[in-house]
């Protein structure tokens, strides 16, 4: 039986197998003896009042239950999420572990490719992992919604310790969050409460700002905004793009994340971590294609440098010229998908006129403002993406305007 097919029946099962599963996996809760967590109480009004529930639910557990390995269920979609998955895995399975990943939980799986058309949806990455990871079907959970009962049963039945999400995309009701004994941790890709929301690495680049980074924090009802157990800062240069950005502050996180988990299992660790400053509040939106349509004519150098940087990869951004031959009067329209770009700190541009300076490496393009962006990678429609230095050689002489 194939991976994808396998994660399939695991995530996509019949209500009644789900019943059936959930019902299986009651027998450590049946013997167990051990009621849910204190966590719940965070649904008070005020992140302060999340904040003291907190610490009062920690405080009064025992710790880590002898030599029985801590329970850790892992939340996640995307492979940025699977990555994380991966490093959770490698830990949990060490000589010296004093934790296992009990369940692991993803979105279902939806057809992929242009098209989005096929017989059998994929799964997603994290369900792939943990099935090549060897994670049992019954332990891989995908419902459509956290608030579904089935799912909700079968993680009380695991008697968990610790929920661990990264990048899920499902919200998380109160239900949920009750569950694990020592709360719910989220690694998110920002200097939380900085660019709470969808997009936080996007919108950080777009934004042009110096320094971005990771946060670990507790989940509450209110997203994004529970108390933060830990943060890695990370510079910024000016020249990165989201995918990557993404990948490496993930990254960071999880090994911030495994360094926590000694005192999230001993029960020490809530009371270090801090309420979020909502002074200094900001929210990622969820990026929309039509956002990456560059406009030379009125958005600075700087502006679509950044656009460029923070919607590398999806949506991507693209850009008309207009492209007259040697000779010709009437000039042809071009869509380019713009790849890597460079701000130009050399002359202004205010006097080109909408015209292209072509080199023989840089397409430098005259923006609103009066500064010029350079074009170092493009792609032409039906084409791959290529050195700007290929396209101009293409040109063979053609005038080139914005």
């Amino acid at each position: 039986m194939s991976v994808s097919v396998s994660a399939m029946r695991a995530c996509a099962a019949t209500a009644s197998a789900r019943v059936r599963r959930a019902v299986s996996l009651r027998r450590w809760g049946e013997t167990s003896g051990r009621g849910t967590s204190g966590m719940g109480t965070m649904r008070a009004t005020g992140v302060g009042r999340r904040w003291s529930a907190v610490r009062r639910a920690v405080g009064t557990e025992e710790g880590v239950r002898g030599d029985e390995k801590s329970r850790l269920v892992f939340l996640g979609t995307p492979e940025c999420a699977a990555d994380v998955l991966g490093r959770v895995l490698d830990a949990a399975e060490r000589e010296d572990a004093r934790f296992e990943v009990a369940a692991v939980v993803s979105q279902p799986g939806r057809p992929r490719g242009r098209g989005r058309k096929s017989g059998e949806p994929a799964p997603s990455p994290v369900a792939e992992l943990a099935m090549k990871r060897g994670i049992a079907q019954d332990r891989i959970l995908c419902p459509v919604k956290a608030n579904e009962e089935w799912f909700l049963d079968a993680l009380r039945a695991l008697d968990v310790d610790l929920m661990v999400t990264a990048a899920y995309g499902n919200f998380l009701p109160q239900k949920f969050l009750d569950i694990p004994r020592y709360g719910t941790l989220n690694i998110h890709p920002s200097l939380l409460p900085q660019w709470r929301g969808a997009a936080p690495v996007q919108r950080a680049l777009e934004s042009g700002q110096a320094e971005t980074g990771v946060s670990v924090a507790y989940t509450v009802l209110k997203m994004d905004a529970g108390p933060v157990l830990r943060q890695i800062k990370r510079p910024l240069n000016g020249d990165e793009k989201a995918p990557e950005m993404l990948t490496e502050l993930f990254e960071k996180g999880v090994e911030a994340l495994l360094e926590e988990l000694p005192s999230v299992f001993a029960g020490e660790a809530a009371a270090r971590a801090m309420p979020q400053d909502e002074q200094m509040l900001s929210h990622a939106a969820k990026v929309s294609p039509d956002e990456g349509e560059l406009d030379f004519k009125k958005q600075s150098a700087l502006e679509c440098h950044n656009k460029v940087r923070g919607f590398a990869g999806w949506p991507g951004t693209k850009a008309v010229l207009k492209i007259r031959a040697d000779g010709e009067e009437e000039s042809k329209e071009v869509t380019l998908k713009i790849i890597t770009t460079r701000v130009s700190t050399e002359g202004d541009a205010s006097t080109a006129q909408g015209q292209v300076e072509v080199t023989k490496k840089v397409l430098r393009v005259p923006c609103g403002g009066g500064g010029w962006l350079e074009l170092l990678e493009v792609q032409p429609p039906g084409k791959k993406a290529m050195p700007a230095s290929a396209f101009i050689n293409g040109l063979k002489g053609s005038t080139v305007f914005i």
